[in-house]
């Protein structure tokens, strides 16, 4: 399961960023290191499901014809300046990031918090800042751990860069870095890597940080933020997100009092559901927020990081290509994220270790037609494998 990390300074939202996505109880209050042991959690990314498309009966897997995968979501302690160093909870921090697949930095876009994480008046501290300290304390921390390992390296490469970046990506493989990506973060920054300057090794980290830790901002407390920080903040790609908004929508419809899908950009009451005053003033402002951000963003941050960040998409493995279901009768059961450029062999493997050692041929259950085995398969194939594999 892809595994996504919240990132960010403390008190800057994440906790409740992250149950908004996974309705999960966690501590949520107003001073640093509410978190200090890492929030583990399942959130979904949205998609469309194609029984709609096909008009196919019978799917229980969609609501409304929509789809919702799972991944893996981790909130982890809030990062101070000079974590790299072992400050505040640093190290707990960085080392919990190192496996993540992709990262979504939450950004208290209204500033009302300072470096530490401690409430300030709104628009105080400029949310730029935030953005920019943690990607730094991150590749700092990358950099210690090159540095760690490369004079010791470099004995045993004997002078053949190749050799050295190889042995760096195995050095490395345990922040899910490699050979290919420290290549290219070596190429962009002109350096050699055996001759690298400490100052050399720290851009080249920050190229690595940015190659193989896809990074998204999620520009927090929208609603409370000025319109210049949210603009500053879009300019680096940042999505407006309103957490609270969002958990209170999604805690909502679990109470069925409202229907709301994540992501939806509306909502509405459902029929004969009493809603106090207070709760009227309350959806009536989220309302007005998300119709000046299009939505709360928290859905929409998710969908971006995994399907445009990462670069994954959804595959629907069956087993009759004709009623689009499994043995039991169970319509299009499952879907998988699959990275861009799987192929129907890469699937079968993804479906067990046996299927894919005895796959013969794939069927495309659109057209049923036979595709090969080195197919590149797009977002929302359907396909049946045929394998000596029972």
């Amino acid at each position: 399961m892809l595994q996504i990390a919240l990132a960010g300074k403390p008190n800057c939202g994440k906790s409740t960023f992250y149950k908004s996505l996974t309705l999960a109880n966690v501590d949520i209050a107003n001073y640093p290191f509410t978190t200090v042991n890492p929030n583990k959690g399942v959130a979904y990314v949205r998609t469309k499901c194609p029984c709609k498309e096909l008009g196919i009966e019978g799917c229980t897997e969609c609501i409304d014809g929509n789809r919702f995968i799972p991944v893996e979501l981790i909130d982890v302690a809030g990062l101070v300046p000079d974590a790299h160093l072992g400050r505040g909870l640093g190290n707990q921090f960085l080392d919990t990031l190192r496996e993540a697949d992709a990262i979504i930095q939450v950004v208290d876009a209204s500033g009302s918090t300072d470096a530490e994480g401690n409430p300030v008046d709104i628009g105080t501290r400029n949310p730029i800042d935030d953005v920019e300290f943690l990607r730094y304390e991150f590749a700092m921390w990358m950099a210690g751990i090159v540095e760690k390992h490369r004079a010791r390296l470099v004995r045993q490469a004997q002078g053949k860069e190749q050799v050295l970046i190889d042995l760096l990506g195995e050095a490395l493989a345990g922040l899910r870095i490699n050979a290919i990506q420290i290549r290219e973060a070596v190429d962009e920054c002109g350096i050699n890597l055996a001759k690298a300057t400490p100052e050399d090794i720290e851009k080249m980290c920050e190229v690595l940080l940015r190659v193989s830790k896809p990074m998204i901002i999620a520009a927090n407390k929208a609603d409370l933020a000025s319109d210049e920080n949210i603009e500053a903040l879009k300019v680096l790609g940042a999505i407006p997100t309103i957490a609270a908004g969002e958990l209170a929508l999604k805690s909502a419809a679990h109470a069925k009092i409202l229907k709301y899908l994540p992501g939806d950009s509306t909502f509405a009451p459902i029929e004969g559901a009493k809603l106090s005053a207070p709760q009227v003033k309350a959806l009536t402002m989220i309302a007005e927020h998300m119709k000046k951000f299009g939505s709360t963003g928290v859905q929409e941050i998710l969908n971006k990081i995994v399907f445009e960040e990462i670069g994954m998409i959804v595959v629907y493995p069956v087993e009759d290509d004709n009623k689009f279901c499994n043995a039991k009768g169970q319509v299009l059961p499952d879907a998988f994220l699959m990275p861009i450029g799987s192929t129907p062999k890469d699937m079968a493997f993804r479906v067990h270790t046996d299927i894919g050692n005895g796959f013969l041929y794939a069927v495309d259950a659109r057209t049923k037609m036979r595709i090969k085995d080195t197919t590149e398969l797009k977002s929302g194939d359907i396909i049946k494998i045929v394998s000596t594999a029972k």
